[in-house]
């Protein structure tokens, strides 16, 4: 199969009336990983969010493709067909549905009819998995995030990206409240499952996650869009100077204010 391409093309997304996203553009291809980084409120988990297709989000204009095809004309289980994976910063828990059973309906279905994968296999690729991760066995049969804590709903999260094989991944703060030993858990994961079938969007504050996890491109967002992009050593100089250099390069002097769902 050929690497995924991931292509973003003058992005435009609006919540409630509000422009948030001002003509991003963005190019992911397999076997790499791109982290965008960027001061609070300037559409970094929109951008997540409008990529998934959540309906609080309105696309006004752009185009996104994944392999040739526009995911905006696709509703969000299509996306997850396509190839698309959300690690998302705030997991639900879902009373009821236990991990095993959500996370092999979702396999099936990205699957697809007549290639589901096999009861004992996928138990067993699930088990070998979970222990790559630190994860409890018994948390298999416990309800979807229903009293993990937050390193384990993250860690649970990766778990979901490498049984369900993505095309694209978009990690959204994946390390945000995580202790360090939490955080390096979460790194191998994605580590592990890092190969040319996969590209990683990698939403981030901090330059400590990309020490675990070593980008290959480093971007920039401000005011809706992005401003700078450069290698692993931007974050770098990112963490020791701060932004406010940069807003003085390219002359920004506010900030939008990024709306939440």
């Amino acid at each position: 199969m050929a690497k995924p391409v991931f292509k973003i093309e003058d992005l435009h997304v609006s919540v409630e009336g509000k422009e948030i996203l001002k003509g991003l553009n963005l190019q992911i291809n397999g076997g790499e990983i791109h982290a965008v980084m960027g001061p609070n409120g300037t559409g970094k988990s929109t951008l997540a969010s409008a990529l998934m297709g959540h309906p609080h989000y309105e696309v006004t204009a752009g185009r996104v493709e994944l392999d040739g095809e526009d995911i905006l004309e696709m509703a969000t289980d299509e996306r997850a067909r396509a190839g698309l994976f959300l690690a998302m910063q705030y997991p639900s828990e879902v009373p009821g549905v236990s991990n095993a059973n959500f996370m092999r309906q979702a396999l099936n279905a990205r699957l697809g009819e007549g290639n589901e994968l096999p009861v004992l296999k996928f138990h067993r690729t699930l088990q070998e998995k979970m222990k790559k991760l630190n994860i409890d066995p018994v948390f298999a049969e416990r309800y979807l995030n229903e009293g993990f804590s937050g390193g384990e709903k993250k860690r649970n999260e990766i778990l979901q990206m490498s049984m369900l094989e993505p095309r694209i991944a978009i990690l959204d703060e994946i390390d945000s409240g995580l202790d360090i030993d939490a955080l390096k858990i979460v790194a191998n994961g994605v580590n592990e499952v890092k190969s040319d079938k996969i590209g990683f969007l990698v939403i981030t504050h901090y330059q400590r996650l990309l020490n675990y996890i070593v980008p290959d491109y480093v971007h920039v967002m401000m005011q809706g869009r992005i401003v700078k992009s450069g290698d692993a050593k931007l974050a770098e100089e990112l963490e020791a100077k701060g932004y406010d250099w940069l807003k003085a390069e390219l002359g920004i002097e506010e900030e939008t204010v990024e709306v939440e769902a």
